[in-house]
């Protein structure tokens, strides 16, 4: 309920911003965006710009999930890859979005530029979220493990996946906003094929203020839905592995 109040008091916000400024051109009202909205979901190439879309920000999610979280693991177990992947992590994260865009455009087709651009922005908050949340791991839980001869593999998963499942979650949540922001803004920059970045610029160009806000809701939209399979898929393996808690007894971790 609590939620559902926020959201109406929201629209009734943005509709009297709408009634303010008395310019559609400026601001479309929230009638006309979900009218426009409704129009736009009865044509097949509004499912197909959506997945296309989709499809690539979850690729570039992915592939920066999987390599930050090894990364963060290689920089764990060795020093010299810390420092030697250090000044690229920093600099991935110090550089403007635009300029790697730009340079993506130069060195990649125009379909996989998205999906790059999606990957940057995801490793380096796995990364550092994922090393910090190793490096938080319990020393008294390792030693008990080393005592009682736990093989690497139980280790892994009753120690070590539990202390960084809360941190990758963070991470990845994060992230995940991050990488829909990065990809729809490489698809308008670049005017990828059939996508909704290249539909936004469209809108920009022509100055359909409804198709802009509708397609920028498409995109909320489909970040949230994208954030909420997540959680779930996570939660769902964590408790088919019988996955425990950091803070659980260590009966429970043996």
């Amino acid at each position: 309920m609590i939620k559902a109040a926020v959201a109406a008091l929201w629209l009734v916000l943005w509709q009297l911003v709408c009634l303010i400024v008395n310019m559609e051109l400026l601001v479309a009202s929230p009638l006309n965006v979900a009218r426009r909205l409704w129009e736009l979901s009865r044509t097949a190439e509004f499912w197909k710009y959506s997945l296309f879309s989709l499809g690539r920000i979850t690729e570039g999610f992915l592939l920066g999930s999987i390599t930050g979280a090894a990364l963060a693991v290689l920089c764990h177990k060795s020093g010299f890859a810390r420092e030697f992947f250090s000044p690229a992590v920093t600099l991935i994260k110090s550089t403007p979005v635009a300029s790697f865009i730009i340079l993506a455009l130069v060195w990649l087709t125009g379909q996989r530029v998205p999906v790059f651009i999606s990957f940057l922005m995801v490793l380096p908050v796995v990364y550092g979220n994922v090393f910090q949340g190793i490096r938080e791991v319990d020393p008294k839980l390792l030693e008990m493990a080393r005592v009682y001869g736990m093989n690497p593999k139980k280790r892994v998963m009753k120690i070590y996946v539990p202390s960084v499942l809360p941190y990758m979650m963070a991470a990845c949540r994060t992230a995940l906003g991050l990488s829909w922001k990065a990809g729809v803004a490489a698809e308008v920059i670049g005017v990828t094929r059939d996508s909704i970045g290249r539909q936004l610029y469209y809108s920009k160009i022509y100055l359909e203020t409804a198709d802009l806000f509708a397609w920028t809701a498409v995109v909320i939209i489909l970040s949230i839905s994208l954030e909420k399979f997540l959680i779930w898929s996570v939660g769902h393996i964590c408790g088919k592995l019988h996955l425990v808690r950091r803070d659980s007894n260590a009966a429970k971790i043996m």
